[in-house]
């Protein structure tokens, strides 16, 4: 017979009244009661899995600094500020410059929310400055050398023979319209070209989220299709368009960059970079080269800042 005594405990409900919606959330909702909508929030967003886990662990650490019970009103960019000096000086557990980015994040993205959904008039974490060292930078192409590396592309000849090879220049132009990674070009087909208006053709780049495969769409520059058309004459392509290893096409990269008298080793890496700052200088907006290069909000906060200090660097070049 089970007495009182032996039962076990049942776990009392942290708030008595934990908003139900976002709309219930106001300036004196406790801190802690709140994680759980912004979870939703980011699973209806099709954040991954890894994002919402880290962002959760995140928040849970901002509730042991700043206290749960915490009216998410009362909290002042000061507040936050003396949370990032405790996470870097007075914690006693090592902050890596990645992990204090992405808490950056966190607490901008949560926040802004906040903000979004009116339960705040102001949005205390807007004002935060980044305070970790320098990101290492990746080389990147200067427009000069980017031309160089063009007319270079065109220099090959097909299978030893007299014509000219078409896969180097359409593999480059594709690259730097688009940013994809080696991956998702080893897994393009001819079906992820949409070509329904010529004049702005899309290339879709299947990629995962939370297990399930989604799709993002990029426009190509209308005048890639034919070197396209040329490149599927010569290599008739079927299943994939790319037909051949990821190391063939490292070193079709490797070999234009050769020819054009680069410094540096020209690759799926470099063109990546290459891509999103050319978008950047070209006035796109921060949420759509995101979304073109397929990142996260935790990934893009220190890849912004890099292309931004790339733009900085070739601007005092002159270039």
């Amino acid at each position: 017979m089970t007495t009182p005594l032996s039962r076990p405990n049942r776990q009392l409900p942290l708030f008595s009244q934990a908003p139900s919606t976002p709309e219930d959330i106001t300036r004196t909702t406790p801190l802690k009661a709140t994680f759980d909508l912004f979870a939703q929030r980011l699973i209806t967003d099709g954040k991954s899995d890894h994002t919402i886990v880290a962002f959760s662990a995140d928040l849970d650490l901002l509730a042991a600094y700043q206290g749960q019970a915490t009216p998410i009103g009362d909290i002042a960019i000061t507040d936050l500020e003396g949370f990032f000096d405790w996470m870097e000086n007075g914690r006693d557990v090592p902050c890596s410059r990645k992990t204090y980015a992405r808490r950056m994040t966190t607490l901008k993205t949560f926040f802004k929310w906040l903000h979004e959904i009116g339960a705040l008039r102001a949005d205390p974490a807007k004002g935060l400055v980044q305070r970790s060292g320098p990101a290492p930078l990746s080389d990147v192409l200067s427009p000069a050398q980017l031309r160089d590396c063009i007319e270079s592309s065109r220099t090959f000849t097909y299978k030893r023979g007299k014509d000219p090879d078409t896969r180097p220049e359409m593999l480059l132009r594709l690259l730097m319209d688009t940013g994809i990674k080696k991956n998702e070009a080893m897994a393009l087909t001819p079906m992820s070209l949409v070509l329904d208006d010529p004049k702005q053709p899309v290339l879709q780049v299947r990629f995962k989220v939370r297990n399930v495969f989604k799709e993002r769409n990029i426009d190509l520059a209308s005048t890639w299709l034919p070197l396209y058309d040329a490149y599927a004459r010569q290599y008739a392509p079927t299943a994939v368009i790319f037909d051949c290893t990821a190391r063939n096409l490292e070193y079709v990269l490797s070999d234009i960059g050769d020819k054009a008298g680069l410094p540096f080793k020209l690759s799926f890496e470099i063109s990546r970079w290459t891509c999103g700052l050319r978008d950047l200088r070209a006035g796109m907006t921060d949420d759509y080269i995101r979304q073109k290069l397929g990142l996260s909000d935790i990934s893009w906060y220190e890849t912004g800042g890099k292309l931004r200090e790339l733009d900085r660097r070739l601007h005092e070049r002159g270039e």
